[in-house]
C-alpha cells in the first residue's frame, strides 16, 4: 500500500496503522489472520485544491485491489 501510494500521489508523508483490535469479532473479518483494518495518512501535493471527498476517492480508486482481496476498512485521517 505504502508503495502505491507513495509512487501515485508523489506523497511527502505516508503513515499507515494496522488497527485490527477497533474492528474485532467483525462478521466480515472474524476468521481472517491477514492485515485488514488501517488508519491512513497521506500528505500530497495532488491533494491541493481538491475537497475532502476527492482526496478519498483518489486513495480508495488507488487501493482497490487490496480492497478487492481482502482489505476490509481503511481510515483516512
Amino acid at each position: 500500500m505504502r508503495q502505491k501510494l507513495q509512487s501515485s500521489l508523489e506523497a511527502s508523508a505516508i503513515d499507515i496503522e494496522d488497527v485490527p483490535y477497533q474492528h474485532a469479532g467483525h462478521t466480515a473479518v472474524k476468521d481472517n489472520a491477514n492485515e485488514t483494518h488501517f488508519n491512513i495518512r497521506v500528505i500530497s501535493p495532488k491533494f491541493e485544491g481538491q475537497s475532502l471527498v476527492k482526496r478519498h476517492r483518489m486513495i480508495n480508486d488507488l487501493l482497490t485491489d487490496e480492497l478487492n482481496s481482502g482489505l476490509h476498512a481503511i481510515s483516512i485521517v
